[in-house]
This record gives C-alpha cells, structure tokens and sequence, in this order.
C-alpha cells in the first residue's frame, strides 16, 4: 500500500526521508557506491556519544560488521555531553551528539587541531514524554500548558484540572506526579529543552546538555529514563520514540504549535523537518515546527569526525560506513522507528565526508 505524506512516500519498497532545502552548496552528481570497499587487514574504531541513536547505531555497526568481518566498530552510549568531551580529548576514533557543536567547543577544537570540527546529520528522531500510569491510561494527551506545568514543579498529581482537561473520558487519579529526567550531559536534554524554553513562558532554567532542573529525578542516559519510567507509577520522562516504542512505554499525545494534539510517530517527526533550511554547518534545530501536523518535539543526531587520521584505513572505514549508512542502512532506520534523512542532504553528508576526512 502506497502512502503520501507532503513529500515523503511510504511503501514497502521505498524508504520514507524527509524533505529539505539546502544552502550553498554544489551536490555532487551520483551517490558514492553503495558498496562497502574495506581494506584487507583488521580494523578496529572506537565511537562514544549521544545514547539518542544508540539503537540504531548498535544496529548498523553489527550489520556492517557482518557484510565485513575484518571491521570492527564498538560504540559507547555515554551521552552527548560525555561523547563530545571524548571527541575534543580525541580518545575515540568519532564522536555522536544529539546537540548541534557550541561555537566554544568548536573553538576548543580548532585551537588543539587547527581545523574545523567535521559534524554530519545520520538520521533524526522525536522526543516523547513517556509515562506509567498503569495499564487503564493509554491515550493521554498533553496541552502545552499541561506539559509546561508538570516539568516545572507547577502541577503535582495526574488529576490535576488543566490534565483532565484534555481527558475527559479518562479517569485520573490524584497520584503524585513524578518527572524523571536525564542526569548526565545530554543531547536529548538539549533537544528537549530548547523545544521547552520556546513554548513555556515562565521556564527559568534554559537551554543546555545539563541543566539545574526546578522538579524532579535523574537518570542516566536514554536507558536509565525509560527503566526509571517502567519502575515508578505516576512517573513521566522525556526519551527518544525508539526507546519508549522497544519498551513498550505508554507516549503522551502533544498539542504542537497550530494547536493540533499528534501522536508521536516516525511520520509526524518527520512533517517536523519538511521544507527547512540546513545550514552549512549541518546544525538544524528546530524548537518548535509550525507544520499542522507535525509532532513537535523533533532534531538531528550528528557524527563527530576527525580531517585526519593516523591509520589510513580507519579514514577510508568512516568514509565506506557513512556511505553504507546513508544508502543500504535506510530500513533500519525506518525498522527502529528514526527518520531517515533526505537523499539530497544524504548527498551532501557523503560529499563532505569524502572530500574531508583523510589519511595523515
């Protein structure tokens, strides 16, 4: 069955991308071969980052070592915050962030390399509020204004009038809310919070990878949200979609800027992304998408490369496996549930991996 949805088909055969317009730059004519050309020794990388596409990054780098036995690509999820800082010491071989580089951390970087950092979008994903109210509330829906309320301390118990408001088939009991949120350097905070400070008027505590939270419980990472969210009643957190839909996490209904209430989906995330601009530096954010039927907490996910490598073969490994990535790993993007970027902006991710990445 064919599906259209703006600009992004939906079949069994196609696989569904968003659609972007991109500034200065000349794509190249053709994608790179879709075929993996590995050198013929071992190679080994050593990746550490955003815990946000942990899933399906753990997914590429098994099936790439499949098709290529002598690679060997392991990935830490550590978070944003910890991936970057690894990135700046070069105590990995790439890095993974969910928050576009600061201009301090790309200061940093050209001080200690004297280039410019390489950062390039793989895919994108939605943030959803996940919640554990028992197994008899399974379609809640969140106002701005409710959503506001409960990560600022502001509303207290699930009964609360401006909940029930938006659920009034729903029976809501007077159970402690309790907000879990991240308690490392996150880009998932990061994408969360810079959609929060646009649409909450009184948020006081900004936008960042950390943050002091007015209300709440930390957990580490993605994984230690969802398993705090799973062990609490009453409890609600802010993951990646992939992370709630493998655990089988209830997800809020969100009212998005045109003032529609959208599930989350891959396909709603991606109406987030439709028709915007992508700078030169890849660092899209979009805080708060007008699209009428857009799910409105949505980013990139971006790899941290190095200009220059010692090992000649790792550089060519990195090029090979975001060529594969961008070209044969599509459907497992769409499988896990992630957005699997435009063909044009994939183009444009190969061109610039091919033409900077290089062998001292």
């Amino acid at each position: 069955m064919l599906q259209k949805l703006g600009n992004i088909t939906f079949n069994n055969a196609k696989t569904p991308h968003w659609v972007l317009t991109i500034t200065g730059v000349i794509l190249t004519t053709g994608l790179l071969s879709c075929q993996s050309q590995t050198p013929g020794n071992q190679v080994s990388l050593i990746g550490a980052g955003a815990s946000f596409p942990a899933p399906l990054y753990q997914t590429w780098f098994d099936v790439y070592n499949q098709q290529n036995p002598n690679i060997k690509i392991d990935y830490q999820s550590i978070g944003s915050g910890a991936g970057v800082n690894q990135y700046l010491r070069r105590t990995v071989d790439f890095g993974a962030t969910d928050a576009p580089l600061t201009e301090e951390e790309r200061q940093q970087f050209r001080a200690k390399y004297n280039t410019e950092p390489i950062q390039v979008p793989l895919t994108g994903g939605a943030v959803v509020f996940a919640y554990n109210l028992g197994g008899n509330v399974n379609n809640l829906r969140l106002s701005r204004q409710a959503y506001c309320g409960i990560i600022q301390g502001d509303i207290k118990t699930w009964d609360n009038p401006l909940i029930a408001k938006q659920n009034p088939n729903v029976k809501l009991s007077n159970t402690p809310i309790r907000f879990v949120h991240r308690s490392d350097g996150s880009g998932t905070t990061f994408l969360f919070t810079n959609h929060i400070s646009e649409v909450c008027p009184n948020w006081k505590a900004g936008v960042g990878k950390s943050i002091n939270w007015p209300v709440g419980v930390g957990a580490k990472g993605n994984e230690g949200i969802t398993a705090q969210v799973q062990q609490t009643q009453g409890a609600i957190g802010y993951v990646e979609y992939v992370y709630a839909k493998q655990s089988n996490l209830n997800m809020a209904t969100l009212e998005n800027k045109a003032g529609q209430f959208v599930d989350p989906s891959p396909e709603s995330a991606a109406r987030a992304l439709q028709g915007q601009t992508i700078p030169q530096n890849f660092a899209l954010e979009v805080p708060d998408p007008p699209e009428q039927q857009a799910y409105p907490i949505v980013g990139l996910t971006w790899l941290l490369l190095y200009n220059q490598y010692d090992n000649p073969a790792q550089a060519t490994t990195l090029k090979n496996f975001v060529d594969w990535a961008l070209t044969q790993g599509d459907k497992y993007a769409l499988q896990l549930g992630y957005i699997p970027i435009s063909n044009e902006l994939a183009q444009r991710v190969q061109s610039t991996v091919s033409e900077k990445v290089a062998a001292r």
